[in-house]
Formats: structure tokens, sequence, C-alpha cells
């Protein structure tokens, strides 16, 4: 197995893991009362994801690793690791709004609205570096930004009547 497959399936199985763990703190969340918002966007998130990681796969499989941008992704595993344990079981990657439960503002999210957002537009840009494709990282990069444009003004909207989200820092 090449370093370029061990990592290609690293971050497959990692997405694969999230989806699980999403999918079941969904249900979770939902089972105690909680609405999912803005759910048509949903698939155009779930369709780019799909076709990067693809498309990497097509790519990179046979690439050379650039150690440098390798260990800027491990850096943002850290990071993503960090946004998980924060959110616990509060995680999704659906906009999924529990009525009266406080806004998490432990961990990244004292710094940031949206920390697992700035992980996720390091990862579109910086995985394919890593195997030394900076056209796809631009490409994907623009189609994220259009993605997550929507994504985070729907969640603005859903998050507005929570309680104290004007306070956190943006």
């Amino acid at each position: 197995m090449t370093y370029a497959i061990a990592v290609l399936a690293f971050v497959t199985a990692e997405r694969l893991a999230e989806l699980v763990l999403a999918k079941r703190n969904t249900e979770r969340l939902l089972n105690r009362g909680a609405k999912e918002k803005a759910a048509s966007h949903y698939p155009l998130i779930v369709a780019l994801h799909a076709v990067w990681l693809l498309g990497l796969w097509l790519l990179a499989w046979d690439r050379a690793i650039q150690p440098v941008w390798l260990a800027i992704f491990a850096v943002l595993q850290v990071l993503r690791i960090w946004v998980l344990v924060t959110l616990k079981d509060r995680w999704t990657t659906r906009i999924v709004i529990l009525p009266d439960a406080p806004l998490v503002k432990s961990g990244p999210y004292r710094f940031v609205k949206h920390p697992n957002y700035i992980v996720v537009i390091g990862e579109i840009a910086v995985l394919p570096l890593v195997f030394g494709l900076p056209w796809f990282a631009v490409t994907f990069s623009i189609l994220n930004f259009l993605v997550l444009s929507i994504r985070i003004t729907a969640e603005n909207a859903a998050l507005r009547g929570v309680s104290d989200f004007s306070d956190r820092p943006g």
C-alpha cells in the first residue's frame, strides 16, 4: 500500500465514521425534541464532499506525499477532534437545534462561532495539496465556499433564537 492510499483510506474511514456518529447524534437530538432546520441544502454538502473524496481517490492514489502539507492536515485533524469532543452528542452534520439548550461556548467555540467550518475549509484545501494538486484544491475551495455560504447563513438564522448567540465572538 502506498502512502497516498493510506492517507486516502484514513480520510475515507474518518468521513464514514463521522457520518455514523452524525446520524446517531441527530436521531438522539430529534428524540430529545430538537428540530432540524434548513435541510434542503444538505444534499449539496454531501455531494461536494463525496465528489471531492472520489476525485482525490481517482487523481491521487499513486502520487507522492508532500510532508509539510500532510503535517498541516494532521493539525487540522487535531482541531477536528477538539470540535467533536467539545460538542459531544450535539455534533452533527445537519443543522439541528435543541430548544432551550444553551449554545456551547467552550473549547474552540470560545474563539469563533463556527470552528468546524474552519477545519472543513482547511481540509478541502489542504488534502489535495498533500498530493500536489493545487488546481484541485482551488476548484473545491471555491465550490466549498459557495456551499458553506448557504450553510452558515442558514445555521446563523436557525441560531438567532438561541440565547446569547450575539455574545459569542465572531
